[in-house]
């Protein structure tokens, strides 16, 4: 192959995978505006999981419950184990992900006080895997409203986010708690730069 001819080969094989990457997430602003955030220096931000799809099952407490039995019948208390790390990984890892990164790409504080409240509701968590021959990438969607902090029934804008895709570079990713929680930290950084 000449020089040149792989040159151009290489460069549109790379430009084609950076614009699959650009294309996998996508945030749409579905009503209201955003224009209200343009002075603010601080939001509050919360999060919400009710009615969460997972993977195949259209219920949270279905996957929960599968996942539970099927460790527990490997290695009795395996499965509550797991159940529990799945409900605390939200506080302890996907929620200061994504405030942390938000934060930084939005140029905001994380603020009770703020003026405006940020509701980051999950609907739907591909959980991936990571069985060593093959492997499945994490992903989330959300819809996400800005509300009035005072009064939370006064929405401002909403918003979906569609499929943060969570994965690592090194393929260090056994855990899926932390598959998951580089899409809380993917979607709080596109957010916030969305936002800004």
């Amino acid at each position: 192959m000449k020089p040149k001819f792989l040159r151009a080969t290489l460069l549109v094989m790379t430009t084609a995978c950076l614009s699959l990457t650009a294309l996998a997430q996508k945030i749409k602003l579905k009503e209201g505006s955003l224009d209200v955030l343009k002075n603010e220096t601080s939001i509050n931000i919360e999060f919400t999981y009710d009615n969460m799809a997972v993977g195949k099952f259209d219920k949270e407490a279905d996957y929960v419950n599968k996942k539970k039995t099927e460790y527990n019948a490997k290695e009795a208390g395996r499965g509550d184990r797991w159940e529990k790390a799945w409900i605390d990984d939200r506080k302890n890892r996907f929620e200061p992900n994504f405030i942390e990164l938000f934060t930084k790409h939005a140029e905001m504080t994380d603020s009770k006080k703020a003026k405006y409240t940020l509701i980051f509701h999950t609907t739907f968590t591909e959980p991936g895997f990571n069985v060593y021959v093959t492997r499945k990438n994490a992903s989330i969607d959300a819809e996400v409203l800005i509300v009035e902090t005072a009064n939370k029934s006064n929405v401002i804008a909403k918003l979906t986010l569609d499929n943060a895709p969570g994965r690592t570079f090194m393929g260090n990713d056994w855990d899926t708690g932390e598959r998951i929680s580089e899409s809380y930290a993917k979607a709080g950084k596109s957010l916030g730069k969305y936002i800004k």
